[in-house]
């Protein structure tokens, strides 16, 4: 049965359900002691070593070796009078005053320190107010920068600016990081990738995609798996992803695959077709899928042929493979929107989740992954995980130390897409904390 179009309400704005876990630095310690004591030369020494050498700073938790203290920095001037750390997930938008910095006195550094599990990866911004001290703070957050302490960047989503990357030991590391340089993660052969327009009669236009080919194609060669990757701009035109494919199929961890990447347009162009709009799922499972077929050797086997999204995006892939099992036998969703609701009411039940509950179990494989700092989306996650295993779905779960990150989506495409096209697969399940208990 047709979803009606939805409108273009957003998430639910929830406040953060307790505030991120605090720690001692003990430099920024250190420092504060030499400024109180009146030790200047010491102090300014100090000050340097610990702005410069290092951002963030991460330093080992005694008697805690789960865990690692992390202090994000900032050098201020005589103007500063305020430095907001906006670390994605850890802050809470509707109290930024939690995430405000502490300046050591008689200094220009500025810190705020978490606790933090030694897997833990994400991306943070910073943004420093000279203005009176109360000045709006969420006007503040919009003037946010990267971290000019920390060479490590990944882009924003909307904008032209870059967030700031922090990784802990312990955090994955999978063969391509947006934030890496070519030369830190080797080289491989080189897919193609070329940026193609595809009209579409149920979109009412035409539509960018991004077309990755695997390297040393030629001519006889069989059928290639398939991978419909949504939000093609930001993976291809910012994040350089065509990399990832390259190393992934170098290293025989995936065969050969196309990957076809349909741009989002726009904010508001996304929040209104994706989910379960029936004219976006056309434009998926119909004329995308045709448009490349006529052009390159593709399985028609579902069990060759992925989608993967990530927030809305993972809820989409969620959706299509719910509604066209015979083009897609497999799902890469991560962090899914799963507050989406044709009638765009954030608070209703899970409708996603509904859906699958009532519907017969589909020829899927499905690969789910949300971040254990995503607040009400873990327990969404938990409920979909368990209404899929009930129904007999063959199914991986995994929650990652992190939030709703680029950073994580990144470690998490590697694996999911291990997982679904490699051999041999992930396990099929992998268990929650709270099935631990």
């Amino acid at each position: 049965m047709p979803v009606p179009r939805p409108g273009t309400a957003g998430p639910p704005r929830l406040p953060r359900p307790a505030p991120a876990e605090r720690a001692a630095s003990a430099r920024l310690g250190a420092l504060d002691a030499a400024a109180r004591d009146g030790r200047a030369a010491a102090e300014e020494a100090s000050a340097a070593e610990v702005a410069e050498r290092v951002a963030p700073l991460i330093e080992p938790i005694p008697g805690d070796a789960a865990h690692r203290a992390v202090t994000f920095l900032w050098r201020g001037t005589a103007a500063t009078r305020r430095v907001l750390a906006l670390v994605n997930r850890l802050a809470d938008p509707l109290d930024l005053s939690g995430s405000l910095m502490r300046n050591v006195p008689a200094t220009d550094v500025w810190g705020i320190t978490y606790r933090l599990g030694l897997d833990h990866s994400g991306s943070y911004r910073l943004a420093e107010g000279t203005g009176p001290a109360g000045t709006d703070l969420r006007g503040l957050a919009a003037r946010a920068v990267h971290d000019p302490l920390n060479p490590r960047t990944v882009p924003i989503r909307w904008d032209d600016g870059r967030a700031s990357v922090f990784a802990l030991p312990g955090a994955p590391a999978p063969p391509w990081r947006p934030w890496d340089s070519p030369s830190t993660t080797g080289t491989a052969p080189e897919g193609t990738v070329r940026r193609e327009r595809v009209r579409s009669a149920a979109l009412g236009g035409e539509r960018d995609v991004w077309v990755y080919v695997p390297p040393g194609r030629r001519s006889g060669d069989g059928p290639l798996d398939t991978l419909v990757l949504l939000d093609g701009d930001m993976w291809f035109a910012k994040c350089g992803v065509r990399e990832l494919f390259d190393r992934l199929i170098a290293d025989g961890t995936v065969p050969p695959l196309a990957v076809l990447a349909p741009h989002a347009v726009s904010n508001a162009t996304r929040m209104a077709e994706f989910g379960g709009d029936p004219a976006h799922t056309e434009f998926l499972t119909s004329e995308l899928m045709a448009w490349a077929s006529e052009r390159l050797p593709l399985s028609a086997d579902p069990a060759r042929t992925a989608i993967a999204g990530e927030s809305l995006g993972g809820l989409t892939a969620l959706h299509v493979g719910l509604e066209a099992p015979e083009r897609f036998g497999k799902v890469l969703a991560q962090s899914s929107s799963l507050w989406w609701n044709p009638d765009g009411d954030p608070a209703a039940d899970p409708w996603l989740t509904g859906r699958y509950a009532r519907s017969d179990r589909r020829a899927l494989r499905i690969h789910l992954r949300v971040g254990r700092h995503e607040w009400a989306m873990v327990d969404q996650h938990r409920d979909l995980h368990r209404t899929l295993r009930a129904k007999g779905y063959p199914v991986a779960y995994t929650e990652y130390n992190g939030g709703h990150d680029y950073v994580c989506w990144a470690a998490g495409l590697a694996a999911g897409l291990t997982d679904l096209l490699g051999t041999p697969p992930f396990p099929t399940t992998v268990a929650t904390p709270e099935e631990n208990e």
